[in-house]
């Protein structure tokens, strides 16, 4: 039995393109060769040469016609009487054939040779011939070889030749020795790429009696092969071309045609593992070369050595690598072609060397990219062509590069879809026009950002719609509408005269957290179509196009900030839909990972809500015997004992428990509606716990409190130690930590009095209070009013702590004054409107800010600080001027307090916190909920105190609604890159007087 007739064959499924399609992730390169043949590079045109017989036609492989050995012309011919001709070198024949009348044609070949055989320099000899068995057919015999020995086989259908036969055999080795090239010089040439083009056919450097002596199919397979050579000989060119017209003298050009610093990125943005590709080429032509040498005219078998080199996996990876990334080094030729005109320059002048011939440089970057599906197709053909009666090897291996290469070419379709959707992103990116003033930093340059989706779509407008092609709609706008990971984008497109697209946005862009799908179902709407032609009869012609509405809109904006887009069909609005739902699923999803920052494999949050309390506290119901306590309006945490405590202030009194516990003890029966726990500052020990009741001001020891909160002491015994601080109309009060002082700052209103006095008290250390005699039952001795009181506006509602100052909050801004000396500070107002009159940006940010309500400062950087209000934030100098052009943040929803950690500011609202960079104001992380307070935040601007909210929980009919307790954690070291406030107290100079 032959080596190759194995009795089981694998069945390899081989995927076959349609007709005329291209492989998936592939473009179409330009011919690199001038030509009149009509060339398309997935339907490789070769040339065989024609019978003279008309009654056998050759068609062209890549038909739907393929030959079979039925088909095959029965043509004989004796070898005996063939010329020789001296020119010609020795035939190297792999099989042959014996016609029934004694007569033999010239071989189909069948032979394959190893590639230890090529390497050892075999050829088939006269004992070769001499161990050959013949395989009768009615035109052909054909004889195999193994690829582990010379032996040869038939089927046993079939006697063997007798030994008589042997100089029969001799002779006709030696006839077939005179078959071979015109000249070695021709296939040298060929294999130098000197070969006129004309030339460069299998059939030109084959000899005319071999051509009559094979059948179709034969002639076919073997151009098929000869075509292999002949475009990996090309496409190694190509890739060297490039190496040294492109890349190399880009690299060594004086004066530099890219700056240094960035050229080696450059390059590799652009080129990628160009020479990674070029290397393995360069070996697999080498061997496919000396394979051509050693059997041309017939070449058994090319497939071991394209297996050997598809088998590695460095060939495999360096292609997905490369395809992947081509997307991305065409835009970033095509964006370096527009801004640098050197560049542009030098691509000219490249393009005039004779290996270029004019072609440009997208065409030699696409060549990797179409390189493996063209060699797929050919491979494909010769399987096709190869004959199956018989057990050729190609029969198995060609099926399995197949395989790779399919499976090579599919890997890389999801990264060259995920390529050109960056570039169309990035073009997106780098065209919209923001509107000024505001300041809008979406993010975009991220490597984790993606365009989901984008397309046209069309809005009612009250004013006559912008036109478009060559009819127009009144009434309504063509738009153009992005959705990207994080952000919908709404905006007109405008063509420039220099074909540069600029995308206006018609509105602010939309976060997915705060984006709502309203109705998908409605019915389509008609639009009348004028057309602008300028004829008499426009006006009155017209045509109805259907439109499909779809409506989204902000969820803390319902009215004013709701969208209904129209688009051409209801399976355009079906995609709108399930992209929609698909981003913002996946976008919550990262929103509760918070994929903020990846460290050590790690996916690490900004901030992580922890739930304090879930069942203690309740509003309403109270059915089942539950206990209502309450709304919250105030939680503060202390430490006493290394133990961490949680104090919590309802309509039914303050309840204390250990961290983390359930078991809250109501420790005093008053309404509070602030707290402060002063417990200590570096040496300092204070120990008080102070309280909002009733207009006044009230102290009890800390220490006291957990011990009723542990049941170790009862609440009367707390409440016996009251201390009055103040007993006076306190507006307002804050606990601050200024330099090394701790400070109640608080606000009083007098009848009569139009405007507030502003008190500072510093808490006295417990060890100075012991020795500090107490003047009388009614003053507090553990207090020290600190300088006289001033005077704040009637309508400041809160103070902000700074490093040595102190803000008032209030409707004409902030005041910044010295606590310490309230009476006689310099005063300072911020942010400072005072050339507005001569700026019109700085007038129109005074007229944005003059309806918003102030809440305080942070710092941004050493020079800037981010003031603070409850709709925007704008930037000031440490001098108190706006800066960045008088820029503006918007934020998503209107907030009633911040805070802040680190480089980012909590921003809370009823039902989201925003927490944003300080320095760009980007949103970084957005939690939700329902009825958010913020209940404590610490003393002084950025601290590492915990943050406690508090929020509406889940709802119970019969025991009424939660509130909820919760604490955000930082799970990141956020400061570690900048420290806003503390680290550099210098730039406060200014008002720290």
């Amino acid at each position: 039995m032959s080596p190759y007739n194995h009795p089981t064959r694998p069945h390899v499924s081989i995927p076959q393109p349609p007709p005329g399609a291209l492989p998936p992730g592939a473009q179409q390169p330009t011919n690199p060769s001038p030509s009149t043949r009509p060339y398309t590079p997935w339907a490789f045109e070769v040339t065989p040469p024609p019978f003279a017989d008309d009654q056998y036609p050759l068609h062209n492989p890549w038909g739907d016609e393929h030959g079979s050995p039925s088909a095959l012309r029965h043509r004989t011919l004796s070898l005996v009487n063939l010329p020789s001709d001296g020119s010609r070198t020795p035939t190297r024949v792999g099989s042959l054939q014996a016609s029934t009348t004694g007569s033999l044609a010239f071989p189909e070949p069948q032979i394959y040779r190893s590639v230890s055989q090529r390497a050892s320099g075999h050829k088939p000899s006269a004992s070769d011939v001499s161990n050959l068995r013949l395989r009768r057919d009615p035109s052909t015999a054909s004889f195999q070889s193994s690829q582990s020995s010379n032996s040869w086989y038939y089927d046993d259908d079939y006697g063997s030749v007798s030994n008589e036969s042997h100089g029969d055999e001799e002779l006709l080795s030696k006839s077939l020795s005179d078959i071979s090239l015109t000249s070695d010089e021709g296939l040298t040439r060929f294999q130098s790429g000197e070969l006129p083009e004309n030339d460069q056919e299998w059939h030109k450097l084959v000899p005319p009696e071999a051509i009559e002596a094979l059948g179709k199919m034969e002639v076919q397979r073997q151009s098929v092969i000869f075509e292999v050579f002949k475009s990996e000989r090309e496409y190694v060119s190509d890739l060297e071309a490039v190496q040294d017209v492109y890349i190399t003298p880009l690299m060594n050009s004086q004066p530099p045609i890219i700056q240094p610093n960035r050229l080696q990125g450059f390059i590799s943005e652009v080129f990628g593992n160009f020479s990674q590709i070029l290397a393995h080429h360069q070996r697999m032509l080498g061997d496919l070369f000396a394979r051509q040498r050693d059997q041309h005219p017939l070449i058994q078998s090319i497939a071991d050595i394209v297996l050997d080199t598809t088998l590695k996996n460095d060939f495999r990876s360096a292609y997905e690598t490369y395809i992947k990334h081509y997307p991305l080094s065409e835009s970033r030729h095509r964006t370096e072609l527009q801004r640098n005109a050197a560049y542009q320059s030098y691509i000219q002048s490249a393009s005039s060397d004779s290996r270029i011939r004019k072609r440009d440089l997208i065409t030699f970057l696409s060549r990797p990219v179409t390189r493996l599906p063209r060699l797929n197709l050919l491979l494909e053909q010769i399987l096709k062509l190869t004959d199956k009666d018989y057990e050729h090897p190609d029969l198995d291996t060609l099926p399995i590069i197949l395989g790779i290469l399919n499976d090579c070419i599919k890997s890389t379709q999801p990264g060259i879809e995920a390529a050109e959707s960056k570039v169309k992103f990035w073009a997106l990116c780098e065209s919209l026009v923001f509107r000024k003033g505001e300041i809008i930093d979406m993010n975009l340059y991220d490597k984790s950002r993606s365009l989901v989706y984008s397309g046209p779509v069309s809005r009612k407008n009250r004013s006559e719609g912008s036109v478009t092609g060559s009819w127009s709609g009144s009434g309504w706008a063509d738009l153009s509408a992005a959705l990207l990971d994080n952000y919908f984008l709404l905006s007109r497109q405008e063509q420039r005269q220099n074909g540069a697209v600029k995308r206006h946005l018609m509105s602010r862009p939309l976060y997915l957290s705060f984006l709502r799908l309203g109705s998908f179902t409605s019915p389509p709407e008609t639009r009348k179509e004028h057309p602008k032609d300028g004829s008499v009869l426009s006006g009155l012609l017209y045509q109805s196009t259907p439109l499909y509405p779809f409506t989204i809109y902000h969820e803390t904006s319902k009215q004013s900030r709701r969208y209904t887009l129209y688009v051409a069909s209801e399976a355009i609005r079906k995609k709108w839909h399930n992209f929609f739902v698909d981003a913002i699923t996946v976008h919550k999803v990262r929103q509760e990972g918070n994929m903020a920052r990846i460290s050590l494999n790690q996916i690490l949050q900004y901030f992580a809500p922890d739930v304090l309390s879930r069942q203690f506290f309740r509003t309403g119901g109270g059915l089942n015997g539950s206990k209502v306590t309450g709304k919250i309006n105030a939680a503060v945490p202390f430490t006493f004992e290394g133990r961490q405590y949680i104090a919590v202030s309802c309509s039914t009194g303050i309840y204390v428990t250990i961290r983390g516990r359930e078991t809250f003890r109501k420790v005093l029966n008053v309404q509070s509606t602030s707290m402060a726990a002063v417990q200590s500052l570096g040496p300092k020990t204070f120990n008080k716990f102070i309280v909002h009741v009733n207009n006044s001001l009230l102290s009890y020891p800390l220490d006291l409190v957990a011990h009723v909160a542990l049941g170790q002491t009862e609440p009367k015994a707390l409440a016996a130690s009251m201390e009055k601080v103040v007993s006076s109309e306190v507006m307002f009060f804050k606990h601050l930590h200024v330099g090394q002082r701790v400070l109640i700052v608080y606000a009083v209103k007098k009848l009569l009095q139009v405007t507030l006095s502003l008190h500072a008290l510093e808490v006295m250390d417990v060890s100075d209070v012991a020795f500090t005699p107490k003047r009388s039952s009614k003053s507090s001795h553990s207090f020290r009013t600190f300088g006289d009181a001033g005077y704040a506006p009637k309508d400041a509602f809160d103070v902000t702590p700074l490093v040595k100052t102190i803000g008032i909050c209030a409707r004409g801004g902030i005041l910044i004054v010295d606590p310490t000396n309230i009476a006689n500070s310099r005063v300072t107002v911020v942010p400072d409107f005072s050339g507005a009159s001569t700026n019109q940006p700085m007038a129109n940010l005074k007229s944005r800010v003059d309806s918003a309500k102030p809440l305080g400062l942070i710092r941004s950087d050493a020079s800037e600080l981010l003031v603070i209000y409850d709709t925007v934030g704008c930037y000031i100098t440490k001098h108190g001027t706006p800066s960045r052009s008088s820029g503006y943040i918007k934020w998503e929803s209107k907030i009633d307090s911040f805070a802040q950690r680190g480089t980012h500011v909590l921003l809370f609202s009823t039902q989201f916190i925003e927490i944003r960079d300080i320095l760009t104001g980007r949103i970084v992380q957005v939690i939700e909920g329902e009825d958010i307070r913020l209940m404590y935040a610490g003393p002084t601007p950025d601290n590492h105190e915990p943050i406690l909210v508090a929020m509406k929980g889940e709802q119970d009919k019969k025991e009424g609604i939660v509130e909820k307790i919760v604490e955000l954690q930082e799970t990141s070291e956020i400061s570690a890159v900048r420290t806003p406030t503390t680290a550099l107290p210098a730039m406060w100079e200014e008002w720290d007087m």
